[in-house]
């Protein structure tokens, strides 16, 4: 095949309009504030209307929004934390922040999420919360990992980063446990100019205190007779013993937030089309195995789209593939989520140990391909001719 295009790992999941970018520059012109005002307040409305989720504060980022949920579950050292390995680092490093023990749960082979089963043997009279990951777009089994959870009195934390939009048995993410967290990073199926998160609090008592735990412990005082006196705002400490971020999301973000949020569902609807197109070209490629979507009730939305690649038939590796896609063809397909636990860092804080042959398996032998909504249909396809070409020239 003729090197046609060169397909980078792109690390922008979509473009703005020029209507979007329009009014996003008449809003710099005209408006009063860059940060905490209106848009704020319209975004979280806006969001908590679509995800069906109550008590949504716009933050920083998702890893902020995880750090809040350890600081209002009051984390404490000693603590014991389940999630997957199989993840990126930041599903995990608010709750060490807090002195947690993480708890390396495995993931089901098809469907490459943590579900109930490999969740229930790391229960202990120590366990403070499970933290899942919808990863790559698909939900996790929420009945029974739901069901656990009260069974043992353990909060839920949802990592929605990948996966908004997303369905089971006909509810969105975020919407099973005690909090949800969600991303605006670049790569994500929305974006607000970079970076960017959600957290949605189910507790009106708890929800009470993020405003002031996510912005320097701001709070307004009641009503008084004059509007400065004694100061326009008070700094409160709640809960004790947690000393305030700036977890802030400016005006700017939560505009055009508000704005890409309005096509979310055209944007998820393009990265579905194009993920059933592109498991369907190659459905004559057993080498390589896409996630599994366990049955009708499950909607995935496909933020990235990864393969398990086998050749051990001819002798050849993922990496072989890879490499042959990059040198030959100009396609930056990549490996995602080195295993937690093999990381000098979780080694050093003696998180190295784990019992998860199935996100091993997995990682060792896992490809994951450009796929973004902007590519237009020539670049898509000669993506999809390079890999079955590749794996062609791969068997001999």
């Amino acid at each position: 095949m003729t090197r046609k295009h060169e397909i980078n790992w792109s690390r922008k999941s979509h473009n703005y309009t020029k209507e979007e970018l329009t009014d996003l520059v008449d809003f710099l012109n005209t408006t009063d504030s860059f940060t905490q005002d209106v848009q704020k307040e319209k975004f979280e409305k806006e969001f908590s209307e679509y995800t069906d989720n109550p008590n949504c504060f716009a933050v920083s980022s998702c890893t902020s929004a995880l750090e809040l949920t350890a600081a209002l579950m009051n984390i404490q050292k000693g603590d014991e934390i389940i999630a997957p390995a199989h993840t990126f680092c930041a599903t995990v490093m608010p709750y060490l922040r807090f002195g947690a023990i993480i708890k390396w749960a495995d993931i089901d082979m098809d469907t490459r999420v943590i579900s109930a089963e490999t969740i229930r043997p790391l229960i202990t009279p120590k366990t403070k919360a499970i933290v899942l990951v919808h990863l790559y777009g698909l939900m996790c089994d929420m009945d029974p990992i739901m069901e656990l959870a009260r069974e043992h009195g353990i909060k839920v934390v949802e990592d929605n980063a990948q996966s908004l939009g997303a369905t089971y048995k006909g509810k969105k993410c975020g919407t099973f446990g005690d909090y949800a967290c969600y991303s605006f990073h670049t790569q994500k199926n929305i974006t607000t100019l970079g970076e960017g998160g959600i957290l949605s609090v189910k507790n009106d008592d708890e929800a009470k205190r993020v405003s002031g735990l996510m912005h320097n412990g701001l709070a307004l005082y009641p009503q008084r007779e004059e509007y400065w006196i004694p100061a326009m705002s008070d700094v409160q400490l709640d809960p004790k013993g947690v000393i305030p971020y700036n977890f802030c999301l400016s005006e700017p973000q939560c505009f055009l937030g508000r704005k890409v949020l309005k096509r979310i569902e055209n944007l998820n609807q393009t990265r579905i089309e194009r993920a059933e197109y592109l498991k369907t070209e190659l459905k004559d490629y057993p080498e390589l195995v896409f996630q599994k979507i366990p049955s009708d009730e499950y909607k995935h939305v496909y933020h990235l789209l990864p393969a398990m690649f086998d050749g051990s038939k001819f002798g050849k590796n993922r990496d072989d593939l890879i490499r042959l896609l990059f040198n030959e063809y100009g396609i930056q397909a990549i490996v995602q989520y080195y295993p937690l636990y093999r990381y000098p860092l979780f080694k050093d804080l003696g998180l190295g140990e784990a019992n998860c042959p199935n996100t091993d398996n997995y990682f060792d032998n896992m490809i994951s391909f450009p796929f973004y909504v902007w590519a237009s249909k020539e670049e898509f396809d000669y993506e999809i001719n390079s890999i079955k070409e590749a794996i062609d020239r791969l068997r001999g």
